[in-house]
């Protein structure tokens, strides 16, 4: 079925990952602890999941809480991570990494594309942690499999960012502009009009899934309640 929006749902396990795509998610993000807002998951946790389901799934690049990649030794566990999801079949990834003056740390983010070897990512919250949102975008531009921009247009959430994603999404198209902007981070229903009219087609949900908050499952019908909005 071609739809005009994306909906994105985080899943934890298998699951997850069954009532998101019953209730009409068209993608994953997979990732474990959410207490520090999503880390790699294991690479058995992944198979699983691919087994379980029939939509892409893009798996979480980050082994600790934030957005900087850590010493030479983290780094190297985060690559050893990747060859392994990339052995499992991964094949869409999530990952950022700012450096210490907020800049996107290019080293760390070449070395794990040269591992990915042209697969697609999203570039997740760490732009709203950037110095320059702009200058960001600019940077990460040519490279490979850059597909999406995960954002709330704010550090504090879509309440506080949502009139800079509506001033991205009239440069959707300019030079650093191309990716697709997928609204995450405190996405309310009631921010939908807004965002659908300013032409945004990519929205990604975490608690709003979850009835029971994150100490339950994701639930079919509460995937369900945002994909009739989209679809209406």
């Amino acid at each position: 079925m071609s739809r005009s929006a994306v909906l994105e749902v985080i899943a934890l396990d298998a699951d997850d990952a069954v009532a998101a795509e019953q209730g009409g998610a068209d993608r994953l993000e997979l990732v474990t602890d959410m207490d520090a807002d999503g880390l790699t998951p294991s690479r058995e946790t992944f198979g699983r999941v691919r087994e379980a389901v029939g939509i892409p799934v893009r798996v979480m690049l980050r082994l600790a809480d934030g957005f900087h990649a850590g010493d030479a030794r983290a780094q190297d566990r985060l690559l050893e991570r990747t060859r392994e999801l990339r052995a499992e079949g991964a094949a869409e990834f999530v990952l950022g990494f700012l450096d210490e003056l907020g800049a996107p740390d290019m080293q760390v983010l070449d070395l794990l594309l040269a591992e990915l070897g042209g697969c697609r990512w999203t570039f997740h919250r760490a732009i709203d942690r950037a110095r320059d949102r702009h200058l960001l975008r600019t940077t990460l531009a040519p490279l490979p499999g850059l597909d999406t921009y995960l954002t709330a247009g704010s550090p504090t959430g879509v309440d506080d960012g949502i009139s800079a994603l509506v001033t991205e999404a009239m440069q959707q198209g300019e030079p650093g502009y191309e990716q697709q902007i997928l609204v995450g981070g405190g996405l309310r229903l009631d921010h939908m009009p807004r965002l659908l009219a300013a032409g945004i087609n990519g929205f990604h949900i975490g608690g709003a899934a979850r009835p029971q908050g994150w100490s339950g499952p994701v639930g079919a019908e509460e995937v369900t309640k945002w994909r009739r909005t989209l679809d209406n």
